[in-house]
């Protein structure tokens, strides 16, 4: 792909697309392959596929610290040492909160990586399509704004992307989850399958499932097929999972139509007023210093959530006042992430001659049966959640001991044990906001943000049910010991904010339309978490995907017909 360091006169595109992670390599791929001249801005460093997946290959020996956190990698990533994610083998792939701070003014928090692909190279994989009862969940119980769009809209988007991105799966003809354009699922281990058939026999509204991953079980169109190695965050020199470098931006760059510019930090969005839109965006060049600014037809905003918030906030004209799209006062509100740590464990005496091979980079997954229909309904919550999580079988015994006897023991197998955590929906509540704070710099001298999010009474009940849910599943297929905990992570930790620039049907209370394009500015549009509406209770990566896909096809066709 065309690198383009070193800005020059030819700064004049068909397209600008700001970021480059999951929606913003998607954006890139559409983009590019419809024939627009694309230049992509990246504030991060560029990292090349395989080429900078430094430590993919490495065994825990050839890792000074055996890949455990250190004092100092603590110190300088206070914030990003929270995920489970964060190693010494990954930390290349996370931000120096030291040098990227933000005002936690309730607790939030904030993980993230500046490089080329984002974090599309450290993403958990799972993929589950929207509903209807998600889409039209706004509507049905008062809470947030109407989505603009129902599945038949995003439907064939869905299977565009997922025939694209190569997605393992098992159809369950399930209304709340519909199901996808699968490769080969993965495999459940015999305890999974165990606790599926007693799911199966003891609940009529409910089954247990193989995750479904964006990771390629067989070969896919050159990729793949994963290696069941489960070091994933490291990044994939199989490309057995989907990410941005790995998949769209090599698409986009075949086309001979992109540019990627990393080190690139967008500053605000240039609007016009003699034309009413926006005629480009002025960066920070990260490495110089210096401001540059490039001119485009079509801008799309997908710097995450957080990022793009920011952008808009910072990009104040006489028209835009309090930023970019913001008539409806809607920019920087309802951010939502799903809450998550609760859920149960438990240990299994049988199946002893069973054991498991290899490593998984998947699990299972239950899907939402609360408030799906009316037998199903619950007085003290509305919304619902699912569970992911997984069963494995331990060592026979504790390390004790010395020499070949130690050794010997270490060979054999212990039991079976399963765990099961919930992920549950965030309801978009108007003040839980994001702001700029011009008080407070960063190394760039750039505002940073003011993040004032919480969980509510909602929430709290809903996550009663998904401890005693967890529990009593558990119980009943047979595991033995069970224990349930709720560990109350803040917002943020689940790294799937989303909401501060959402769709709608009314721009008096919404900054985006049906196809993501800003009511205000027609040649602005934002496909990342912050255009949704509301958060649902699956993982939201497949549903950007499809939004992005949608939107440059949108966003292109009006361009021909000279409407933006």
């Amino acid at each position: 792909m065309n690198l383009n360091i070193k800005a020059d006169q030819q700064n004049t595109y068909d397209a600008i697309v700001v970021g480059s992670g999951i929606s913003g390599g998607w954006a890139a791929k559409e983009l590019c392959e419809k024939g627009l001249k694309t230049i992509v801005l990246e504030r991060g460093r560029n990292v090349e596929h395989i080429k900078d997946y430094t430590t993919a290959n490495l065994a825990p020996w050839e890792v000074k610290h055996r890949g455990r956190q250190t004092r100092e990698m603590k110190e300088q990533h206070p914030i990003q040492s929270r995920c489970y994610a964060f190693d010494e083998t990954t930390q290349q792939f996370w931000v120096n909160d030291l040098e990227n701070p933000y005002n936690e003014i309730k607790p939030f928090n904030w993980l993230r990586g500046y490089h080329v692909g984002g974090r599309s190279l450290m993403w958990g994989r799972q993929v589950y399509r929207w509903s209807d009862i998600d889409f039209g969940a706004n509507a049905r119980d008062g809470h947030g704004v109407d989505w603009p769009i129902r599945y038949k809209d995003i439907a064939p988007w869905y299977s565009y992307v997922e025939k694209f991105a190569g997605i393992s799966g098992q159809k369950e003809g399930l209304p709340q989850l519909p199901d996808g354009e699968f490769l080969s699922p993965m495999e459940m281990n015999a305890l999974e399958k165990h606790v599926a058939a007693r799911i199966r026999e003891k609940y009529k509204d409910r089954i247990m499932t193989i995750g479904r991953v964006a990771h390629v079980t067989e070969s896919h169109n050159g990729r793949g097929p994963c290696q069941y190695r489960d070091l994933c965050a490291r990044g994939c020199p199989f490309t057995g999972y989907f990410s941005s470098n790995g998949v769209t931006l090599p698409a986009a760059a075949q086309t001979g139509n992109l540019t990627l510019r990393p080190h690139s930090i967008v500053l605000e969005v240039i609007y016009d007023e003699s034309t009413q839109k926006a005629k480009g965006v002025r960066i920070l060049d990260a490495e110089t210093k210096q401001t540059v600014e490039y001119y485009a037809k079509i801008i799309f905003i997908n710097a995450s959530t957080l990022g793009t918030t920011a952008i808009l906030l910072n990009s104040v004209s006489n028209r835009f006042p309090t930023g970019l799209g913001n008539d409806s006062d809607q920019v920087g509100r309802n951010l939502m992430d799903h809450h998550f740590g609760v859920g149960a464990g438990g240990s299994f005496d049988g199946l002893q001659d069973q054991y498991v091979y290899g490593r998984r980079a998947n699990g299972i997954y239950i899907p939402r049966f609360r408030n799906i229909s009316e037998s199903t309904r619950r007085k003290d919550y509305v919304r619902g959640f699912g569970y992911q999580g997984g069963a494995s079988r331990g060592r026979g015994v504790p390390f004790e001991g010395i020499g070949a006897g130690l050794k010997e023991a270490q060979t054999e197998a212990g039991n079976w044990g399963m765990w099961i955590g919930a992920w549950g929906e965030h309801l978009p509540y108007q003040d839980n906001t994001v702001r700029l704070n011009k008080e407070k710099k960063d190394v760039y001298g750039l505002p940073t943000l003011d993040i004032d999010c919480s969980f509510r009474e909602n929430e709290m009940a809903m996550r009663k049910d998904m401890l005693e849910s967890a529990r009593e599943m558990l119980e009943n297929a047979g595991l033995q010991n069970v224990w349930a905990g709720d560990d109350m992570p803040p917002p943020g930790h689940c790294i799937h904010e989303m909401g501060t620039a959402r769709m709608g049907r009314d721009p008096k209370t919404s900054v985006l339309n049906g196809f993501n394009q800003m009511h205000a500015v027609k040649n602005v549009f934002i496909s990342d978490g912050a255009c949704m509406t509301s958060s649902a209770c699956q993982n939201p990566s497949i549903t950007y995907m499809a939004l992005t896909a949608r939107a440059a096809d949108y966003a292109v066709s009006e361009l021909k017909k000279q409407h933006i």
